[in-house]
């Protein structure tokens, strides 16, 4: 009697291993795309990303297109809202508060404001003094996104 149990025991064992699995991937891909659909990025951090890095991120996606308008001597365009970087939660909150990061942010700010008044002739070089400015930065408080930085050059 204890034969038959045994073999319906893990009929039902592999039955619920079997559905936890395939529960779980349905979890992954409405994760992912959830993430496609909000247009998010993908976390690079095990913690977590803060609301400035991400917002960097997608400043350097901005970055990638505009350099790609200037050299097709397209309009410029600016559709974020690159003000917040005074605002965002970082994620050393202490380091975005320094007077040293606040003033590299308003130079970021005053070279964003100069691009977007250049002509057609002033665009590269004002481009090149906004990377600057980024590099500059992330120089004295954050070195990790400067060699993705660099290839905005």
């Amino acid at each position: 009697m204890l034969f038959p149990l045994t073999i319906k025991l893990k009929t039902l064992s592999h039955l619920f291993l079997i559905a936890v699995v395939f529960l779980s991937s349905c979890n992954t891909e409405t994760k992912m795309a959830i993430s496609a659909e909000n247009k998010t990025q993908p976390s690079l951090n095990p913690n977590g990303d803060s609301e400035l890095a991400l917002l960097m991120r997608d400043m350097y996606d901005e970055a990638e297109r505009i350099k790609t308008q200037i050299k097709n001597e397209e309009e410029v365009t600016i559709d974020l809202d690159h003000e917040s970087i005074l605002t965002a939660h970082a994620t050393e909150p202490e380091k975005a508060a320094s007077p040293e990061y606040k003033a590299f942010a308003k130079a970021y700010l005053q070279s964003l404001e100069s691009l977007q008044a250049a002509n057609q002739l002033q665009l590269e070089s004002q481009f090149n003094h906004l990377i600057a400015n980024c590099m500059a930065c992330h120089q004295s408080l954050c070195p990790g996104p400067m060699v993705k930085i660099k290839k905005l050059r």
